[in-house]
C-alpha cells in the first residue's frame, strides 16, 4: 500500500532531501500541512493564453506564465565563439522575450518551436528596457508523443499556478502536492460541526483537494469560502479567548472625583469638548470604574484631540489616588506630549510647588538623555506617589522605574512598540494597569478586528472647532520644473504672512545613510538616491529660500539639539523646518501652515496622510505639496493623486492596504514567521471577519477552554506558536 506521509512528518521522508531543503529555506514549508497550506496563487486553463501585461509591475518577481511560441532564433556573438537563443512568446496581450545562452540553447530549440505551448517559469528582468525571462523553466504541454502524458495531464483540467522560486517552479510543486494529497483525509477540521452545516461550507478535506486539484471553477470557489472561514474564525477565537481572559483579572476601579482635579481642569478648558470626544471619553469612564482592566484602542484622525480624551482619563485615574503613565515612542514626542500636557492644565500640573494648585499633580518627563539630577527626581517622584502622570519612551520601561500606584498605562502610535516593552511598563502595577492604546493611523474596521482583536475600539473622527482645512497638490517636477519654483514662492509667501513650514525628506544624508543610499539606487535601476534632509537645507538656504531662518531635525541629532530646534520652532523662532518623518507623530506647531514632502512618492499613503496633518492645525488654512518625478501614468502618481482627493484617514488607509496588497495582519515583520493568512484578505473579506468574530466570541463564552472542540483546539495550537502569541499580546 502507498505511504501516506502524516501531516506533521517532515518533508524529507516524502520528497526526499534536496527538494525538502528547497521548500524549506526558500518557502518556509517544512512538513505535509505546511505545503496542503501552500495554496495556488492562481489557475491557468489548457488553451487560456495568460497575460503577459501584467509582467510590468513584476521586475525581480519569480513568474510562471503559460504562452505560445511566436519564434525562436539562435544569433552567435564573439565571432561565432558564442550561442544565445531568443525564442519570442505570446498570449495575444502581450509578447515576452525568454533567452539562453551558451550549451544551453540546444534542447530548448528543440523544444520550443514556434506555434508549441508551454508554461514557463523564471524571474523577470529588464534588458534593453524590454521584459525577460532569463534561463526559464519550462514544461511544455504540446500533443506529440514524448509530450502525451503531460498533454493528458493537462487537457482537461484548471492548472494551478503556485507561488514558487527560482529552484523549484510552479509545476515541480504541483507534483511535491501529488505526493502529500493523500493526507488530506488526516486534517482535523477546527470549525464547530454546526457552524459550517449553518454556513454551508465544505469538509476541511474537501476544501483542500478542490483547492489543489479543482475540476470546475466552482470548485475554487467551495475551497476558498471555506479556507477564508477557517483562517478568520480561527484567528477570532484567539482573539476572544485574549478578551475573556483579561476579563478575569482584577483591576482597581478608577473613578473620578467630584469636585476633583479632572473638574478642576474641565472648568479651565477655554472651549467645549466636541461630541465626539465626550462619548469616548463615556467610554473610557465607564470601562476605569470597573473591576476589570480596560483594554481599549483610540482612534483618532490627526488632529481630533486624542490627546486631550487621554489626559482626562489620565486625571480621573490621579483623581482616584493611582497614577498615569504616558509611553512615546520618540524623545521628540514625550518631551512634545509633556509640553502640551503641562500647558493645558497651567498650575493644575505643578502639584506640591510653589504657586501650584492644591488640587494639582506632578507632571515628570522621563527620558533616556536627561541628567542624573533630574532623572533621579522624577524616579522619586513617581515611587512616592508625587508624581500623578509621567510621561516618558522606552526609560519608562526600565527595572529601576518604581510606581507607587500605577493605574493607567496610556500608549501613544501602539505600532511602534513591542511585546515586551508594554508588558514590562504593565507589570509595573500592584494590579494589571488600565490600558489606552492611542493611533493617529486611522485602520479600516476589519483590520481593528484582526489586529487589534483583543481591544474594544473608539473612534475620534471630528475635528474640533476652529481646525482648517488642508489643501493637497502633486508637484510634478520632473514634467514641470516651475510648479517646484512655484511650491518655493507659496512657502516664502506663508513665512511673509508670519507662519511656519515643514520641507520633509526620505533621507537624513549624513554619511551614515550611504549605504542604503547605495542599495536604494540599486534596487531602484535608474532612478537616483531619495532626497535628504543636509543636502535639501542647503540648497534651499543658498537658493529659493535665502535670507529665511531654516533649519534641520532628523533622528541621528543629540536629543539636546533635537528639543533645542524643536523649541525654537514652536517659538516661533525658525521659520523653515527642514525634517525626515521624526515629525510624524505628535509634533504640534499651530502656526505652521504649509508643507512640502520631496520624493512623496517613496512614502506610504498613511504617512504622507499622517506628515500632512501637522499643518493647518490652527486658525488659517494649511497647504500640502506633495513633490514628485514619477510619470504621470504611473502607480505611484496615482497614489500621491489619491491623498491630494480626500482628506478622509480611513479611507486613505483602505487604499493603503489594497495597493500593499497587506501582508500578514499578525505582522509578519514584528514576529518573523511565514504569514498565517493565505487565503483572507482583511478589505474583501469584510463580511467574513464580522461573521467570525460573533460566533468565536460565541463559542469562546460557552466553552473558553474548548474542551469539546478538539479540531479547534488543535488549529489554534497551530496558530499560536510563541512568536505569534507574543504578536497577539500586543493588542
Amino acid at each position: 500500500m502507498e505511504h501516506v506521509p502524516a501531516l506533521d512528518e517532515d518533508l524529507k521522508k516524502t520528497l526526499g532531501p534536496a527538494t525538502a531543503k528547497v521548500l524549506a529555506e526558500q518557502l518556509g514549508l517544512h512538513t505535509a500541512l505546511d505545503l496542503l497550506h501552500h495554496y495556488p496563487r492562481r489557475y491557468a486553463e489548457r488553451g487560456e493564453l495568460t497575460s503577459l501585461a501584467e509582467l510590468a509591475d513584476q521586475i525581480d518577481e519569480h513568474v510562471t506564465v503559460v504562452a505560445q511560441v511566436a519564434d525562436a532564433r539562435i544569433l552567435t556573438f564573439n565571432g561565432g565563439r558564442g550561442k544565445r537563443l531568443e525564442v519570442t512568446i505570446t498570449d495575444g496581450s502581450g509578447r515576452l522575450q525568454l533567452v539562453f545562452f551558451g550549451a544551453g540553447v540546444h534542447k530548448p530549440h528543440k523544444d520550443l518551436l514556434p506555434g508549441s505551448r508551454a508554461m514557463f517559469a523564471g524571474k523577470v528582468s529588464k534588458f534593453n528596457h524590454r521584459l525577460q525571462l532569463a534561463h526559464p523553466a519550462y514544461e511544455p504541454l504540446g500533443g506529440d508523443a514524448s509530450d502525451r502524458d503531460a498533454a493528458t495531464a493537462f487537457a482537461h483540467q484548471l492548472i494551478p499556478i503556485y507561488p514558487a522560486c527560482a529552484k523549484l517552479e510552479s509545476w515541480k510543486i504541483a507534483k511535491c502536492l501529488d505526493a502529500v494529497l493523500p493526507s488530506a483525509q488526516e486534517a482535523v477540521d477546527p470549525l464547530p460541526p454546526a457552524l459550517r452545516e449553518g454556513r454551508g461550507l465544505v469538509p476541511l478535506t474537501e476544501a483542500l483537494l478542490k483547492i489543489h486539484r479543482p475540476g470546475t471553477k466552482a470548485d475554487i470557489e467551495d475551497a476558498r469560502q471555506r479556507l477564508k472561514w477557517d483562517e478568520a474564525f480561527v484567528l477570532q477565537v484567539a482573539l476572544a479567548r485574549r478578551r475573556h481572559a483579561d476579563a478575569q483579572l482584577p483591576a482597581v476601579p478608577r473613578r473620578p472625583l467630584p469636585g476633583g482635579l479632572l473638574d478642576s481642569f474641565d472648568a479651565k478648558l477655554p472651549f467645549t469638548l466636541t461630541q465626539g470626544q465626550q462619548t469616548v471619553s463615556k467610554e473610557i469612564f465607564d470601562d476605569l470604574a470597573t473591576e476589570h482592566p480596560m483594554h481599549r484602542l483610540l482612534q483618532g484622525e490627526v488632529g481630533s484631540g486624542k490627546t486631550l480624551v487621554a489626559l482626562r482619563a489620565m486625571l480621573a485615574v490621579v483623581d482616584s489616588g493611582g497614577q498615569a503613565a504616558m509611553l512615546a515612542p520618540t524623545e521628540v514626542l514625550a518631551q512634545q506630549h509633556h509640553r502640551s500636557v503641562t500647558e493645558m492644565m497651567g498650575e493644575l500640573a505643578e502639584g506640591g510647588m510653589l504657586g501650584g494648585s492644591d488640587q494639582g499633580t506632578k507632571v515628570v518627563l522621563l527620558t533616556g538623555s536627561m541628567g542624573m539630577p533630574a532623572r533621579r527626581q522624577a524616579l522619586l517622584d513617581l515611587v512616592t506617589g508625587e508624581a500623578g502622570i509621567v510621561i516618558g519612551t522606552h526609560a519608562l520601561i526600565e527595572d529601576k522605574v518604581q510606581f507607587h500606584d500605577l493605574g493607567l498605562v496610556v500608549v501613544d502610535e501602539q505600532h511602534r512598540f513591542g511585546v515586551e516593552q508594554r508588558d514590562a511598563l504593565r507589570s509595573k502595577g500592584k494590579q494589571p494597569p488600565h490600558l489606552l492604546v492611542m493611533t493617529a493611523t486611522p485602520i479600516p474596521r476589519t483590520v481593528a478586528m484582526t489586529v487589534f482583536g483583543d481591544l474594544e475600539t473608539s473612534v475620534l473622527d471630528q475635528l474640533p472647532a476652529g481646525r482648517s482645512p488642508i489643501a493637497t497638490h502633486v508637484v510634478p517636477s520632473k514634467d514641470k520644473p516651475h510648479f517646484l519654483s512655484r511650491a518655493w514662492e507659496r512657502v516664502r509667501e506663508e513665512v511673509e504672512k508670519g507662519h511656519q513650514a515643514y520641507v520633509v525628506c526620505p533621507r537624513i544624508g549624513d554619511g551614515e545613510d550611504e549605504p542604503k543610499k547605495k542599495k536604494a539606487a540599486e534596487e531602484d535601476g535608474d532612478r537616483r538616491p531619495p532626497l535628504a534632509v543636509l543636502e535639501i537645507a542647503e540648497q534651499l538656504t543658498r537658493g529659493p529660500l535665502a535670507g529665511l531662518s531654516v533649519e534641520v531635525l532628523h533622528g541621528r541629532m543629540d536629543p539636546a539639539d533635537k528639543d533645542d530646534v524643536m523649541r525654537r520652532f514652536a517659538a516661533g523662532e525658525v521659520k523653515v523646518l527642514v525634517a525626515t518623518t521624526v515629525i510624524e507623530v505628535g509634533v504640534n506647531v499651530p502656526n505652521s501652515t504649509v508643507m512640502v514632502i520631496m520624493d512623496a512618492d517613496r512614502f506610504g499613503v498613511s504617512q504622507l496622510h499622517q506628515l500632512r496633518g501637522r499643518v493647518g492645525r490652527g486658525s488659517a488654512p494649511g497647504l500640502c505639496l506633495l513633490v514628485s518625478e514619477m510619470h504621470e501614468a504611473s502607480p505611484a502618481r496615482a497614489r500621491l493623486a489619491a491623498v491630494a482627493a480626500t482628506l478622509d484617514g480611513f479611507e486613505l488607509s483602505r487604499i493603503d492596504l489594497e495597493q500593499r496588497r497587506e501582508g500578514d495582519v499578525l505582522g509578519q515583520a514584528q514576529s518573523g514567521v511565514r504569514s498565517s493568512l493565505r487565503m483572507l484578505a482583511v478589505i474583501e473579506d469584510e463580511e467574513v471577519i464580522a461573521q467570525a468574530r460573533e460566533e468565536a466570541t460565541r463559542v469562546v463564552a460557552e466553552d473558553p477552554a474548548l474542551e469539546h472542540l478538539p479540531g479547534l483546539k488543535t488549529a489554534l495550537d497551530a496558530l499560536l506558536d510563541t512568536e505569534r502569541e507574543q504578536y497577539l499580546e500586543k493588542g
